[in-house]
């Protein structure tokens, strides 16, 4: 009899702990889930500030699944975008990303590379093309050296840069070499010392700007950038960052423009989160350098253009969506 009324009791225990067990999986599942709605309602809301959606008539026509399908973003910093009327795209990356086979490409176009820019009509650095038309027309002129669609872009200027990364808290790179480099607005000199190194935003922009001191030149700038552009992605989409997103985008707002939909940016995340660890492979532009008329250019190697186009185009042929773009630009064959 006893030894039935302890088995009684130990399964009206079992059970009561089972209750409590899943009572509190379903309050921390509610709580998690609030938690998600309420980052999403809040980024959505913040990022409406900063959408900016490209011309109908240049819209790439491709059904863009973020969490699913292979896609591009072309990231461009635009020195003087608000000070100035035109400004320049002293910064130009083109990022691939695919989700199927969790493997992600940087490419870095140099600033004085040599393109033929649609709005201008003839060939120019690639810098110059964004005062000719804006983030349309360095799309455009990307388009006829890089022939892929550019599914979206992100464009921020020196101001917003330095925002992003003071936002979190700093960024820490691993310096290749020790180096003197002056900061923007203090015009003070920092020096980058070799090894891991915290950067606040003024030191992150500098450290990302400096050409003249580097060896590689260009190319040792495109890659501190790409090493930078990393960093920030890897800290904002970290989830101890994500509850102060929408704070970041908003405080973004006058710095920050992209056709990302706001119901999106979240899939972006997503997508991130889930390849974080997956390989980036850096694509190289390779070229030489040219005067021609006393200035200074970098004229893209065909070869090397044909096999960095062979690749993108491999990367996102694993998609659904159709890579045939109704607005695509014509490549154009002016010298």
């Amino acid at each position: 009899m006893n030894h039935t009324r302890k088995t009684v009791k130990k399964r009206k225990k079992k059970k009561r702990l089972r209750r409590l067990f899943l009572l509190v999986f379903l309050l921390l599942l509610g709580g998690v889930g609030a938690f998600g709605y309420n980052i999403y309602s809040e980024t959505k809301q913040a990022s409406s500030k900063i959408y900016q959606a490209l011309d109908p008539s240049s819209k790439p026509a491709r059904n863009i699944e973020m969490r699913k399908d292979p896609f591009t973003v072309l990231l461009v910093g635009v020195e003087n975008q608000y000070h100035d009327e035109e400004g320049r795209s002293d910064v130009v990356m083109l990022l691939t990303v695919n989700p199927k086979t969790n493997k992600v490409y940087l490419l870095s176009i140099p600033r004085d590379t040599r393109v033929y820019i649609p709005s201008e009509g003839r060939k120019d650095k690639i810098t110059h093309s964004y005062s000719h038309g804006g983030i349309q027309s360095t799309i455009a002129a990307v388009n006829e050296l890089i022939d892929v669609p550019i599914d979206y872009y992100v464009t921020t200027d020196f101001e917003g840069f330095e925002k992003i990364v003071d936002s979190l808290g700093g960024v820490t790179v691993d310096v290749p070499f020790t180096f003197k480099a002056q900061l923007t607005g203090s015009l003070k000199w920092h020096t980058f010392h070799k090894g891991k190194q915290e950067l606040n935003g003024n030191e992150a922009l500098a450290y990302v700007r400096m050409r003249k001191s580097d060896p590689r030149g260009d190319f040792g700038r495109n890659e501190r950038q790409k090493q930078v552009i990393r960093a920030i992605i890897d800290k904002s989409t970290s989830i101890t960052s994500l509850p102060k997103l929408d704070d970041v985008i908003a405080d973004l707002g006058d710095h920050v423009r992209t056709n990302i939909p706001p119901s999106d940016l979240l899939s972006f995340i997503y997508v991130y989160q889930k390849m974080k660890n997956a390989d980036v492979e850096n694509l190289h532009l390779k070229g030489y350098d040219e005067t021609i008329n006393g200035v200074y250019y970098y004229i893209p190697d065909e070869q090397s253009v044909s096999s960095i186009n062979e690749t993108l185009r491999q990367a996102l042929e694993t998609s659904n969506a159709s890579l045939t773009r109704s607005d695509s630009p014509s490549t154009q064959s002016q010298n």
